[in-house]
Parts: C-alpha cells; structure tokens; sequence
C-alpha cells in the first residue's frame, strides 16, 4: 500500500514554520536605509504586515523636492490582506502537521511559493511606480533620471544610498519557503514502502 503519510520530522518542522508565520504578522517583514552625507546617522523605514513605521515621514520631505510620491501606509491595500494571508499559510501548516497527508504539504507548498512571487513582483512593481512616476514639476528635475530603490540590496540614487533587505518578517517568510520545498522533495523521493516515523 502506498505511503502518504509524512515524517514525524516532517510533521514538526511544518509545526514549527506555522508558529514562525505567525510571528511573521507581528515583526518587520522589510527593511529601507537611505543614507547620505547630510543625513550620517541614516534615515530608516520599516515595512510591516499592516503598517509602516520609522522615519518615512521625513523621507516623504526629502522626495517631495524631486517629485516622488508621499508615503503614507493607508495607500497600501497590501497591509489589509497580509496578515490574513501569513495566518492562512500558518493554519495550512498546522492542517498539513496534523492531517498528515504528503498531498497538504505539496499544496501548502506550491502555494506559499505562488504568494511569495506574487510579494515580491507586487513590491518591486510598487518600487517602480514609486521612483519612476514623478512630478514633472518638481522643484529638482533631472532628465532621465528615475529614482526606484533595489529591490534587495544597494542602489546609489543622487547623493542617496539606498539599501533594501528583509528584516525579521521577511527572513521567516523566505526561510518557511526553502524548508517547504526542501521537505515536498524529501516526502516525494522517500520510497514507497517506508513506515511513517511515529
């Protein structure tokens, strides 16, 4: 008869990313730092699963003179369905533990790893509109120029480095993606005939 049921190694690292998603909701998810020589202490924003925090105020100033977009966190229909979205991929998490099934840990898998392209296109393309969309009279216009922070890592903007990685929220959310598929492949080539670890 053909095995579908998973390792209890499995069944607990699955446990343990559930938890780690739910964390996830309550942490920093993103990481901006623009840095420059005016500014050598450095300026900071903090991208949650439902709100933005540090000094983004001050760097909605700054871009005014250069025509980008105000920041403000209400703009962002994003923050009203993360935190529902991270708590749905915990409860599957948990269902693919407890019902111990290999077919919940593919599609908890397949579909995290969806989520997680679907993240990272929908911020670089939030970036884009973001530096590329500018005010064509604005008091500092530089022909050619657009002003899209990385997407990870740096990027010289003017007389800003920008620098643009995940923070404690968005490290969990990369490492449930890698434990995910490590374990859909281990559960898939684990031969037929093995008992389930109990």
């Amino acid at each position: 008869m053909k095995n579908t049921g998973l390792s209890k190694f499995t069944r607990i690292l699955l446990a343990v990313c559930g938890i780690a998603l739910v964390i996830s909701i309550f942490v920093p998810l993103w990481s901006i730092y623009l840095e420059a020589p005016q500014y050598p202490e450095g300026l900071s924003m903090f991208l949650w699963a439902n709100k933005i925090t540090g000094e983004y105020e001050i760097i909605n100033g700054l871009n005014h003179y250069i025509g980008m977009k105000t920041i403000h966190p209400e703009d962002f229909w994003e923050f009203e369905v993360l935190p529902y979205a991270l708590g749905f991929f915990a409860l599957l998490c948990f269902l693919a533990a407890i019902l111990n099934r290999k077919s919940w840990l593919y599609v908890t898998t397949v579909l995290f790893l969806v989520f997680g392209v679907a993240f990272m296109v929908d911020f670089w393309l939030w970036e884009y509109d973001y530096g590329h969309n500018l005010d064509p009279n604005a008091a500092i216009v530089v022909p050619g120029m657009s002003y899209q922070p990385p997407l990870i890592g740096f990027k010289q903007l003017l007389n800003f480095g920008a620098y643009s990685y995940p923070n404690i929220g968005g490290g969990i959310m990369f490492a449930v993606a890698g434990i995910l598929a490590i374990l859909a492949v281990i559960e898939y080539r684990k031969p037929t005939s093995e008992r389930v670890l109990s």
